[in-house]
């Protein structure tokens, strides 16, 4: 007997709450004298203090939104509550679901920037070029490691998209404070103050580093180093730069204040059927519509240069994937090392020459003692010709003996510029893949964000739904598109103006974009490549490097083929693939001996005078 009690109770509250709690039912019609519901949603979404909601509906209260002719629910001070929901419930919409987008950036511009990637290749080869001064220059080294050092510092602010960075400034200003170290103790061991710290070989230092440009004492080799780097660079940098701006736009549109009449049109989509008594109802799909592409009119216009700045982005991730472009990046940093060795070896050629200018211009200095720091490797003739401590010699041969052989060099140990097999993980080409990939889901996002929001709004099998204003079997107003042109026709609210924070993330959009594609000399390709990228963009992406073939396909690595090896090794400096061969020789007019140097990337000849005249300053030198 209790038990068909209880079955019947149950079956009692399980019919109510189907009819209460079913899609379009009205709840009103069940105790149109109460707000229980609407007390109830109100303490469930926590928008305010529950004792603001009436027990019974009343009339007369003035409302600013939600205007009724007849009984209400709702409050003034509900209303401002509302308000604030609305608010508050918009943006964290907003921010999940740009929460992906922003990991995505965020963590592939942290990947780039890491340990085993830009970071990784800077640190060594700086540690290389700083070995060049150990081995071959020793008299110089302790003063030159610093400024290997920052010259390193600026080409990694370079790569990270520094806007203050120049690598030219940077390369001109290693070159400018190596002249007088050069000068002083290459050039001229021997003169000068015992101390370098003194006031008068401290005012000839400056002397030498103003006019070291007009000197041209390292001959091309400086502007030579600044083409390389730009050139080889100039990718990881630009995607250095639209990486921090990609994270600084979707900032900005979480950070978009909503407008009055876009709150207004908020609550009346989303509340106003609470202060009738129908909380379950769900707002018309079209209202929704209309509503949030009003209210994100600023984030909806920055969809077209948005997708520019996708397309640029994949195609910037597709070029470092490839292994061209990786070993470009790779051999213009190793390079550093030859062009700071051949620009060094140049001077101490012209040695005789760059003296005379610079007497002329800051004066001769009187000689004085060489102390340990600044005593030269060897004789001013030789000092320049010297071994590796990081390569050993298997074979070396006189100058003058038959057929010149060249120094044939090993290297002790692999170049550990890509990551091992086991790590393939964190390696440049797989993180610039899966960046390419990933980033196409995003590209329509600011178009299609006022869409995704209403995803959750929309009712579900429901015969009618919510205008704003009644209970509708269908919506009659008149569904507008998202540009700010065709808000002027949105019947839910009036838009004049976007939000300034977003015209300014707009116009950075548009005018980086432009900026890179210029440099990069994309800029004639931009239309097509847009166009191929929203008709689905993988063929291309597959063509930029699905090519290509390194480590991690099963391949060879780079340098590992039998003429690349020999050809880096035995000091050519292989050739860029996007650029013109660079035959780093000295001007025409100048015949430098033919001499083979670990690590020099040319070789030439001199004439027997500026032979002569070597000689006989060499022996000048050695009997002082």
């Amino acid at each position: 007997m209790f038990r068909a009690v209880c079955s019947n109770v149950d079956l009692f509250w399980v019919t109510f709450c189907c009819l209460c709690f079913a899609p379009g039912a009205d709840c009103w019609a069940a105790d149109p004298d109460s707000c229980h519901e609407v007390k109830t949603a109100y303490m469930m979404r926590q928008i305010g203090q529950v004792e603001l909601v009436p027990d019974r509906p009343g009339a007369g209260e003035a409302l600013r939104v939600c205007q009724y002719d007849g009984p209400s629910c709702c409050t003034g001070r509900m209303e401002d509550n509302y308000v604030a929901a609305v608010r508050s419930e918009t943006q964290q919409k907003m921010r999940s679901y740009s929460f992906e987008l922003k990991y995505l950036i965020n963590g592939h511009t942290k990947a780039y920037q890491g340990e085993s990637t830009f970071e990784s290749l800077v640190s060594f080869t700086s540690n290389l070029t700083s070995t060049l001064f150990d081995s071959a220059y020793s008299s110089l080294a302790s003063d030159c490691r610093p400024l290997v050092f920052r010259l390193f510092h600026d080409i990694k602010r370079h790569l990270s998209g520094d806007s203050k960075s120049s690598l030219d400034s940077s390369v001109q200003r290693f070159y400018n404070d190596l002249f007088p170290l050069v000068y002083r103790r290459l050039l001229n061991p021997g003169i000068g103050p015992a101390s370098h710290h003194s006031s008068v070989a401290a005012g000839h230092d400056d002397c030498l580093r103003i006019t070291r440009q007009d000197v041209s004492p390292f001959g091309p080799y400086p502007r030579l180093l600044v083409a390389s780097l730009s050139q080889s660079l100039d990718p990881g940098r630009a995607l250095s730069r639209l990486l921090r701006l990609a994270g600084e736009v979707v900032n900005a549109t979480e950070k978009a204040s909503l407008s009055r009449e876009c709150v207004r049109g908020l609550v009346r989509m989303q509340y106003c059927s609470h202060c009738r008594g129908l909380t379950l109802i769900r707002p018309c799909t079209e209202l929704c519509f209309n509503v949030m592409r009003g209210c994100l009119v600023g984030v909806s216009e920055l969809a077209t240069p948005w997708t520019s700045f996708v397309v640029t982005l994949q195609r910037l991730a597709a070029t470092m994937a490839t292994s061209s472009n990786h070993n470009s990046m790779e051999l213009a940093l190793l390079a550093i090392r030859n062009h700071v060795n051949d620009a060094i070896l140049h001077a101490q050629l012209h040695g005789p020459r760059i003296t005379a200018t610079v007497e002329k211009v800051c004066g001769p200095l009187a000689a004085g003692p060489i102390g340990p720091a600044s005593k030269p490797k060897g004789s001013h003739g030789d000092a320049w010709v010297s071994s590796e401590t990081s390569w050993h010699r298997s074979s070396v041969t006189s100058p003058s003996s038959e057929g010149h052989q060249r120094m044939k060099l090993q290297p002790s140990r692999s170049f550990p510029l890509k990551g091992s097999r086991v790590d393939k993980s964190r390696s440049l080409k797989k993180i610039s893949r899966e960046f390419e990939s990933s980033i196409q889901r995003y590209l329509r996002f600011f178009s299609e964000l006022p869409e995704m929001l209403c995803e959750s709004e929309m009712e579900v099998e429901q015969h009618s739904c919510w205008s704003g204003q009644d209970v509708v079997e269908s919506y009659a107003g008149r569904v507008v598109g998202s540009s700010l042109k065709a808000q002027k026709e949105n019947p839910e609210m009036t838009v004049r103006s976007t939000d300034p924070v977003l015209k300014g993330a707009k116009l950075k959009l548009e005018h980086l974009t432009q900026e890179l594609l210029a440099e990069l000399g994309w800029a004639t390709n931009t239309r097509g490549s847009e166009e191929e990228e929203q008709e689905g963009g993988s063929a291309r992406a597959e063509r930029g490097s699905g090519e290509e073939c390194d480590d991690e396909d099963g391949c060879g690595a780079s340098g590992e083929n039998g003429g690349d090896a020999d050809d880096w090794s035995s000091g050519h400096r292989p050739v860029t693939i996007a650029g013109p061969p660079q035959h780093l020789v000295p001007p025409r007019h100048v015949t430098p001996p033919q001499m083979s140097v670990p690590g020099s990337a040319s070789v030439s000849t001199a004439s027997p005078t500026l032979l002569l005249s070597l000689l006989l300053l060499s022996s000048r030198a050695a009997s002082s």
